[in-house]
C-alpha cells in the first residue's frame, strides 16, 4: 500500500484516537445526522480490518441486513460516514440500525459462504433475495435397487442424485432420450428388491418385448451390470462426454480382442450416438473445459444473473436467477453473492470463472477471468444475451398482465427523482432543426403514461426568427404552443423536457414562467460528444440528477429525447425536399397536382409551358384553367424582368 493510500484510508476510517479527541457532535453520523448510540459507536470504532460478515438489527432486535466485507472496519464505517443523499434505500436502512454484530472469518470466500447461509436462514428485510418464479425440472437418479432415471420438479432428500436444473425443457428431454436409447434403463415403478425378484413377484412388460428394457424385474439383467451402466450415465449428466467416449472406446477394443464382435458393435453404436449428440451440443471451442460463466444486468429494484456451466466445449447447464434488491448494493457485491449462491446450488467445482468485470472477492480453487476477445469472450457475450433476453421477457410479461403497473411505477420514480408535486402523466419535449438557419423547424412530442401519444405530436415552421438562433426558435415554439393551449383550455403537461442543457431550459422557463405565468416543471437532457443521452438536469440553476444510466427512468427519458429528435429531423428533411422540388406552378391558386402533372407530361418543362400561347394551354387543361395559368405566368415574367 502506498503512502497516499494509507493516508486516504486513515481519513476514511474512524479510529480510537480520533473518537477520543472528539465530542458528541463529531461522532459517526447517518444521513439524517443521527448520532449513533454509544454501544453501536464503540462497536464500529473497534471493528477489525479483516474479512467477515456483519449483521444489522433494528430496535426490535430483528436482523434487517446481512453483509460481507473484505475489510469489516472500512465497509461498516462507510454506512455511517458517507452521505447517502442519492441512495434512498440505504438511507432508510441506516436510519433503522440500532445494533450490529459481526463474525470474523479467514477469507473472502468464507465471508461469501457465511453471508449466503445467514441470508437464507433469516431472510433479512433489506437484503437481495433470490426470486424463484418457477421450479425448473431436474433429472434424478433414484436411490433404489436398479435406479430409475427421470425428470422431476421436486427435490427429495433421500440419497437420490439430482442433475440440473434445466431451464430449456427440450434439451433435458434430449438428454433423457439419449440415456434410454443407449442403456435401456427401466421405466416401471416396481420396488425391485432382490428378494422379490428371486420370488418371481414381477413379470416383464411391453418395454422388454420391444427391446427397450433388459428385463431386470425378472432378473434377466444383473444389478452389478445395471449399476455399471448408471455410472456411465453420470458422465452424460455431468456433461463429461469425452471421458465416456474414451471409456467406451477402451471397452470396445477389449471386446474386439476377445472376439466378442456383437458386443463391440453395440459399444461402437453407443459411441456414434454420443458423437452425434456432441456435435449438436457443442457451441464453443471443445478446448474450453470446466468453466463457469456469469453475467449480470440490473433493472431498478431487480438484478438478473445468468449462469452457464461449460464442460468440454458444451454448455451443460444454463440458468438465470432474479434477485430482489433491497438496498443500493454495488453491482460487484450482488454478483459476488450470486456466484456463491449458484456454485453452491449446482455443486460447481469449476477451476475458472468468466465475469464481465473484476470483483474484489476470490473463490477457493477458481481463477477469475475477464475475457476481452476469443472463445471465452463469445461465451460471456452469450451469457449476457441470455440475461438480457430473460429481463426482456419478464418485462413483456409484466406489461401483458398489468400494463398500467409498470407505467405508474416509472412515473412515480420520475416524480421522486425530481421531487415533483404530481405524477408526470403528460410529458412534452421540444427540439429544433435547421441547416445554417434555413428551413428552420421545431417539433414537440407528447408522452402520456410513459407511452408516445403520436396524435398529439406537433410540427412547427419557425416564423419570426431569422438565421440559426436555436434559443429564439425554442422560445417562439414554446410561446405558440402554450398560449394556444391556455386559450383552448387544453390539458397542460406535468413536465416539460428540453432537448439540451441549461441554456435551452432557461429560455423555456422565461416563456413558461415569466411570460405566461404557468407553473410547469422543466428538465433538460444533455448529450455527450457521441450524441448519446448523457445526463438529466433539473432546477434553476440546473443541477445534474444522479441516476443510473441502466435504470428504466433514464431509458424512458432517453427514448423521449430520441423520439423528439427523430420527429424534428424527419420534418426538416421533408420541408427541405419540398423546397428543392418547388416550381412556379405550386404558387398558382386553383391548380392542383393532377393539372401540374398533365402540363409537365405534355410540355416537358416549366420553360416550355411559359412559351406556349393561350390556345395551346386550352387544348391541354381547358379554357378556365388555361386562362389562370397563362395570366400567372405572364405576370411572373413581368416581375422577373423588373
Amino acid at each position: 500500500m502506498t503512502e497516499d493510500e494509507k493516508e486516504r484510508e486513515e481519513e476514511n476510517t474512524p479510529t480510537e484516537k480520533n473518537a477520543a479527541s472528539s465530542d458528541e457532535g463529531a461522532a459517526l453520523h447517518g444521513d439524517a445526522d443521527k448520532v449513533l448510540p454509544s454501544n453501536l459507536k464503540q462497536i464500529v470504532l473497534s471493528l477489525p480490518e479483516s474479512p467477515g460478515v456483519y449483521q444489522y438489527f433494528n430496535k426490535e432486535g430483528t436482523i434487517i441486513y446481512v453483509g460481507k466485507a473484505v475489510n469489516l472496519k472500512r465497509r461498516v464505517s462507510s454506512y455511517f460516514n458517507k452521505n447517502h443523499q442519492h441512495n434512498l434505500k440505504t438511507r432508510v436502512l441506516v436510519s433503522q440500525i440500532c445494533d450490529l454484530k459481526y463474525v470474523v472469518v479467514n477469507s473472502e470466500q468464507d465471508a461469501l459462504l457465511l453471508e449466503n447461509a445467514l441470508i437464507k436462514k433469516h431472510q433479512p428485510k433489506y437484503n437481495i433475495l433470490l426470486k424463484d418464479s418457477k421450479t425448473y425440472p431436474w433429472i434424478v437418479i433414484k436411490n433404489e435397487h436398479y435406479p430409475r432415471i427421470f425428470y422431476t420438479r421436486q427435490l427429495i432428500h433421500d440419497g437420490s442424485q439430482y442433475f440440473g436444473p434445466y431451464t430449456y425443457i427440450p434439451a433435458m428431454k434430449t438428454v433423457l432420450e439419449l440415456i434410454h436409447s443407449l442403456y435401456k434403463i427401466r421405466t416401471c415403478n416396481y420396488n425391485l428388491d432382490p428378494l422379490k425378484i428371486w420370488e418371481d413377484k414381477y413379470k416383464v412388460c411391453l418395454q422388454y418385448h420391444i427391446k427397450k428394457c433388459y428385463g431386470c424385474c425378472e432378473g434377466k439383467q444383473k444389478e452389478a451390470e445395471y449399476n455399471k451402466n448408471i455410472e456411465e450415465i453420470k458422465y452424460i449428466l455431468k456433461g463429461d462426454l469425452d471421458t465416456l467416449e474414451e471409456y467406451l472406446t477402451k471397452q470396445m477394443m477389449e471386446a474386439a480382442e476377445e472376439l466378442k464382435f456383437e458386443e463391440a458393435q453395440e459399444i461402437k453404436e453407443k459411441i456414434e450416438q454420443i458423437g452425434n449428440f456432441k456435435s449438436k451440443s457443442t457451441i464453443v471451442s471443445p478446448t474450453l473445459h470446466n468453466i463457469d460463466v456469469f453475467s449480470i444486468d440490473i433493472d431498478d429494484d431487480n438484478a438478473f444473473v445468468n449462469y452457464l456451466k461449460v464442460v468440454h466445449g458444451t454448455i451443460n447447464q444454463a440458468y438465470t436467477f432474479e434477485y430482489k434488491i433491497k438496498t443500493d448494493d454495488e453491482k460487484e457485491e450482488i454478483l459476488a453473492s450470486a456466484i456463491t449462491e449458484m456454485r453452491e446450488r449446482f455443486k460447481s467445482v469449476s477451476k475458472e470463472i468468466l465475469l464481465p468485470f473484476e470483483i474484489e472477492y476470490n473463490f477457493d480453487g477458481a481463477v477469475i477471468t475477464v475475457p476481452q476477445r476469443g472463445d471465452k469472450k463469445k461465451l460471456l457475450d452469450l451469457s449476457m444475451q441470455n440475461v438480457k433476453q430473460y429481463r426482456f421477457d419478464r418485462l413483456k410479461r409484466m406489461e401483458k398482465f398489468n400494463p398500467e403497473q409498470r407505467a405508474v411505477k416509472l412515473l412515480t420514480d420520475i416524480k421522486n427523482e425530481l421531487h415533483l408535486k404530481e405524477l408526470p402523466v403528460q410529458i412534452e419535449c421540444f427540439d429544433n432543426s435547421n441547416i445554417s438557419g434555413t428551413d428552420a423547424v421545431a417539433a414537440c412530442v407528447v408522452f402520456k403514461m410513459g407511452k408516445p401519444s403520436k396524435n398529439d405530436y406537433r410540427k412547427y415552421n419557425i416564423k419570426t426568427v431569422i438565421g440559426p438562433d436555436d434559443y429564439a426558435s425554442m422560445q417562439e415554439v414554446v410561446r405558440r404552443r402554450y398560449t394556444r393551449m391556455v386559450n383552448e383550455g387544453a390539458q397542460l403537461p406535468n413536465l416539460i423536457i428540453a432537448d439540451g442543457g441549461a441554456g435551452q431550459m432557461e429560455v423555456i422557463r422565461q416563456v413558461v414562467e415569466d411570460e405566461l405565468h404557468l407553473d410547469i416543471p422543466i428538465a433538460g437532457l444533455a448529450k455527450d460528444d457521441r450524441h448519446r443521452t448523457h445526463e438529466l438536469l433539473f432546477g434553476f440553476p440546473p443541477l445534474v440528477v444522479g441516476m443510473s444510466k441502466d435504470s428504466q427512468v433514464f431509458r424512458l427519458l432517453g427514448h423521449i429525447q430520441d423520439e423528439v429528435h427523430r420527429f424534428a429531423i424527419t420534418f426538416h428533411r421533408d420541408k427541405r425536399s419540398k423546397r428543392q422540388t418547388h416550381s412556379i406552378l405550386d404558387d398558382i391558386n386553383g391548380i392542383g397536382e393532377k393539372t401540374k402533372e398533365l402540363l409537365i407530361k405534355t410540355f416537358k418543362s416549366i420553360k416550355r409551358i411559359k412559351e406556349q400561347p393561350l390556345e395551346e394551354l386550352e387544348k391541354v387543361v381547358g379554357p378556365s384553367k388555361a386562362k389562370i395559368i397563362y395570366e400567372a405566368l405572364v405576370t411572373n415574367d413581368k416581375e422577373d424582368k423588373k
